[in-house]
């Protein structure tokens, strides 16, 4: 009997949660780790495909107006996020239709990514010509630098193999850490360093790697929880709000366009309802703001 219980309970696990199909990180030189490439995942409900080049987007195709969206797991939304829900995903579709043309909003981010991991997978990843750079941050990422630190296969969020069981995974990646404290905050467990030197150096990099392609740059300040209930942003959203009115970088402030905390499913990542509402504020902002014209 007891073989039977746990024979289904695996069963329900795999098939009815996604146990076992996490998306797997692999670690890089250039830009700490990123999902390893080419995976189709079904998870908690929700469907997870990466490229080839490891984004969370098809295949860039080369007849299309191509738009790099840049960012954390705020762009990329995780595995409670479904591919067709994602703000690119939702763009990328919007412009199409409205352009009568192909339209690719790339989706290049990962976990806890800074601007300065986005501006290294630029740097060593060839890519179609594009017609413009959009970067979502959040505060945080002010001085979200880059450290290198090992995550990729030792922490839980960061796995680089399944795990030979669904059970297993449940009791360690989930079960367990609610119980064990391990000394580690869950920013630590999510692999978030926030303590860097300097204000994060990707800023200027992706500014720079705009102009010289000759293309537009737009940032996209994400509100955190605690933001929208003071109404304003915390100190290192006041670097970056600084940082792109000296550089004459068009921002797109979360908190002007009607950010609400029921559209967080936690303290920082939107839901489908957030989601949605970024793709329009950034809809918007190509299309109003002057940031695009229509081919």
């Amino acid at each position: 009997m007891a073989l039977v219980v746990l024979a289904t309970t695996e069963i329900v696990l795999r098939y009815g949660f996604g146990f076992c199909d996490a998306v797997l990180m692999r670690a890089d030189p250039h830009y700490e780790y990123i999902a390893q490439p080419m995976q189709d995942r079904h998870r908690f409900g929700r469907h997870i495909a990466y490229n080839s080049l490891s984004m969370r987007c098809e295949e860039p195709d080369t007849n299309a107006v191509i738009i790099l969206g840049c960012g954390d797991s705020v762009i990329n939304g995780g595995s409670l996020a479904d591919q067709d829900s994602l703000a690119t995903t939702i763009l990328s579709a919007r412009l199409s239709q409205e352009w009568g043309r192909k339209v690719q909003v790339l989706n290049i981010s990962a976990g806890s990514w800074g601007p300065d991991n986005c501006a290294a997978y630029l740097a060593h990843t060839p890519l179609p010509k594009a017609a413009a750079l959009l970067l979502v941050v959040s505060s945080h990422d002010a001085h979200d630098n880059m450290s290198f630190k090992r995550v990729v296969g030792v922490r839980k969020h960061f796995p680089a193999e399944q795990y030979p069981s669904a059970i297993v995974e449940l009791i360690d990646r989930y079960v367990l850490p609610r119980f064990v404290k391990q000394g580690a905050s869950t920013d630590e467990e999510l692999g978030i360093d926030k303590g860097g030197e300097g204000f994060n150096p990707g800023f200027l990099a992706l500014k720079r790697s705009a102009d010289d392609q000759g293309v537009p740059f737009l940032i996209y300040l994400h509100a955190e929880r605690s933001e929208i209930k003071a109404r304003s942003y915390n100190e290192q959203g006041q670097e970056i709000i600084r940082f792109a009115r000296e550089e004459g970088v068009p921002l797109v402030m979360d908190l002007d366009h009607g950010a609400r905390v029921d559209e967080l499913r936690d303290r920082i990542h939107p839901d489908d309802a957030g989601q949605r509402r970024m793709a329009a504020i950034l809809h918007d902002a190509i299309l109003n703001e002057g940031l695009l014209r229509m081919p």
